[in-house]
């Protein structure tokens, strides 16, 4: 194997289930460790660069939904190679252009440490600028999913926020959330595990709804 091969240069890819990796650093907040949030969900978000189109976009869309993120005891954290000071002053021209307030903290990152640390760099980009990833981590600081958008695409928040109330719901009922599922919706059953199980429920029995819940 040469020195030269992708595979000894390959960033390291977290996968659901892995523990999120620990680290400090400035953000526009102040000082900040990722394990200080250890008992509550955390929506760590990586954006391309500050002052650019898309990511204006997604901010704006996160500071309108960040009460919503917050009701379910989640953190929102956002990244990037930019600097503190471009962090500021990025936050304070969305502030005064667009009368809206950015609440939750940007982390600086521009050792590119923790962007590697979580494989958040495109290995084919030209420059540091980070691909769209998402952490969804759970209180335990566990990697629940994992999203990727490439730069050029904005994502959903309310498919973040979604996928957020999924998880929390199966983590509450022990049950899944099918396809498009939204918050209220019937969920269902986890698949059966025995014969007996099987022929009780029928022809159906792949896909069982949850039972529902006395009030």
């Amino acid at each position: 194997m040469t020195a030269s091969s992708p595979v000894e240069t390959q960033l390291p890819t977290l996968r659901i289930g892995d523990r999120a990796p620990d680290f400090s650093a400035r953000t526009t907040h102040g000082e900040f460790i990722m394990s200080a949030l250890r008992g509550h969900w955390v929506l760590l978000f990586a954006h391309p660069a500050d002052f650019t189109p898309v990511c204006t976009s997604e901010f704006i869309a996160l500071a309108r939904s960040a009460e919503e993120f917050q009701q379910r005891d989640c953190a929102l954290l956002g990244i990037s190679a930019d600097s503190l000071p471009a962090h500021l002053a990025w936050v304070e021209a969305i502030n005064t252009q667009f009368g809206i307030q950015i609440p939750f903290p940007i982390i600086e990152d521009p050792s590119l440490a923790v962007a590697r640390a979580y494989g958040m760099l495109d290995s084919a980009a030209q420059d540091s600028a980070t691909v769209r990833s998402v952490f969804v981590i759970d209180p335990t600081g566990t990697i629940r999913a994992t999203l990727n958008y490439p730069a050029t695409v904005g994502r959903s928040v309310p498919e973040l926020l979604r996928l957020l109330c999924a998880l929390q719901e199966v983590d509450r009922a022990g049950t899944l959330t099918p396809e498009s599922w939204q918050p209220g919706q019937r969920t269902v059953a986890p698949p059966l595990q025995t014969q007996a199980a099987v022929e009780k429920a029928g022809a159906t029995w792949f896909f069982q709804p949850a039972a529902r819940e006395r009030s």
